[in-house]
């Protein structure tokens, strides 16, 4: 019978079949050339665009004293809570930035290197729902969050955990930072990123990987991250500086993504929206470099379109699609990692829209080069679910990208010579030593894509790509090992975690 052969293997076997033609690395070095999208007379524009906003409209600091008044003392222009940044100031004060950093891991094996030549992928990042094809679309919950961090622990083309990939909606909004960075932690060794809604959650977040790696090691590695997004349009609000200063001022890097709905948020037109993303992220870039020089910065931009009939955003369009070019291009000129696109999709299902737009999406932020990757595998319905199906289809088409981001190779073995001595014209190759050589790692296997003939897929079970993905994620939770972990560090962790939990009242909004 062949009817499960399919559902038969377990995870391991299916990665022992896929590393064969796709190898097993902590993230991407990327190979191929960039798509260059825009002309140096595009990009200039933009960046004077940029420079006339920060110069001439400014950006509004609020809520921040503190703020202010180093943007005073570097020789801004502070009225009230408006800062004007001289011409050039701002990439100037970005010089500093490191153009590439290290996350260092739990596991050393899995440090990422952020930045130049480099491609992480992370989960999605957010949303309050999930979905699955039994459990159907539900708010969050912690064990949600505990499955879908052990899933994406053992997927090998997920190379950060994220941190929020989704809400758990069961636990206080006061305290659920805590139980979110242990799950991380304790569940995954992959890097992962801290908690930045109010500041006192961001120093939660630093203080609990001091206990894990120790003070010595954090005041000398970056090994968390926050990720912030500004106000858009022209607004950096406390909880950026805030997390800035908690994160920046550890040595810690930041992540600050201006969200910018075209046509809301920025004007309706996507050059508009790019150069104000660019003049948003580098006063946040240079304002991290006025609370400490040198410190980890990445320079993001999430722009996307919107039917301006009813106001909902519009993921996987084609404006969206150039931004994460064009995006890549003027972070290049900046020297700076960058941040942008993702696996997008409006859609409520893991179907062929979400295909699509996903594709479309994750193609032109491979191509671009964004050096981090949120979002990278699990979104549905404009952020609003993570799909368990979707971070299993999507993480399927990221181990295709890092065959392509790896290169083509041109040599001896490449070429085949010996193969044409071997085979006659209007012969075969099939049975050919090269092909003999080669058949286990010539071309990419995909865990999710069904390419059996028609009987053969009746046989098995007539599956979709839906079933066949929630077949392979209850297969990952039921083969999933812990890694190992100090058991002295886990009983510090969980006394600090239980501490502040009896300091902080519940508040569930």
């Amino acid at each position: 019978m062949r009817r499960n052969r399919r559902s038969r293997r377990t995870p391991d076997q299916d990665a022992r079949r896929q590393s064969k033609s796709v190898a097993t690395t902590p993230y991407i070095k990327r190979k191929i050339p960039y798509y260059e999208f825009l002309s140096d007379e595009g990009l200039t524009a933009l960046e004077e665009q940029a420079e006339w906003l920060l110069q001439e409209i400014g950006i509004e600091f609020r809520e921040n004293p503190h703020a202010l008044q180093m943007w005073k003392q570097a020789g801004a222009d502070v009225q009230d809570t408006r800062v004007r940044i001289p011409r050039g100031m701002a990439r100037e004060l970005c010089k500093s930035i490191p153009q590439e950093f290290v996350q260092r891991a739990r596991n050393p094996s899995r440090d990422v290197m952020l930045g130049g030549n480099n491609h992480v992928f992370a989960c999605v990042f957010g949303p309050p729902f999930v979905q699955d094809l039994q459990g159907g679309r539900r708010y969050g919950s912690i064990q949600d969050l505990e499955n879908l961090v052990k899933i994406a622990y053992s997927l090998p083309s997920i190379h950060h955990t994220g941190l929020v990939i989704c809400e758990p909606c069961d636990i206080p909004v006061s305290k659920r930072h805590l139980d979110m960075l242990y799950l991380h932690i304790r569940y995954s060794d992959k890097p992962f990123l801290g908690a930045i809604t109010e500041k006192s959650r961001a120093q939660d977040s630093v203080d609990m990987v001091r206990i894990l790696f120790g003070d010595d090691f954090v005041d000398e590695n970056c090994v968390i991250m926050g990720n912030v997004n500004t106000n858009s349009p022209l607004l950096v609000d406390k909880v950026v500086t805030e997390a800035a200063e908690v994160y920046c001022g550890a040595g810690q890097a930041l992540i600050a993504v201006p969200f910018i709905l075209s046509g809301a948020m920025g004007p309706a037109t996507t050059a508009a929206s790019i150069a104000q993303a660019l003049a948003e992220g580098m006063a946040v870039g240079a304002y991290t470099q006025l609370i400490r020089k040198g410190a980890p910065f990445i320079l993001g931009n999430f722009l996307s379109s919107m039917s301006l009939k009813s106001g909902a955003p519009t993921f996987g369009m084609p404006e969206p699609v150039m931004s994460n070019f064009v995006v890549g291009q003027l972070a290049r000129r900046l020297n700076i990692p960058f941040r942008c696109g993702g696996s997008l999709t409006s859609s409520k299902l893991p179907d062929a829209q979400a295909a699509a737009e996903s594709a479309d999406s994750m193609l032109s932020t491979i191509l671009g080069g964004a050096n981090f990757i949120l979002h990278a595998a699990g979104w549905l319905e404009g952020g609003l679910v993570t799909g368990y199906e979707k971070l299993i289809q999507d993480a399927d088409r990221l181990a295709a990208y890092q065959v392509m981001l790896s290169g083509m190779p041109i040599d001896q073995n490449a070429l085949a010579r010996d193969a044409y001595h071997e085979v006659e014209p209007a012969g075969h190759f099939l049975g050919s030593q090269h092909t003999f050589q080669n058949f286990e790692t010539a071309f990419f296997e995909s865990r999710i894509s069904d390419n059996d003939s028609f009987e053969q897929w009746q046989e098995n079970g007539s599956l979709d790509s839906r079933q066949r993905s929630y077949e392979r994620w209850n297969e990952i939770l039921k083969n999933y090992q812990i890694p190992p972990m100090d058991k002295g560090k886990n009983e510090e962790l969980l006394e600090f975690i239980n501490k502040r939990k009896s300091e902080i009242p519940d508040q569930w909004y």
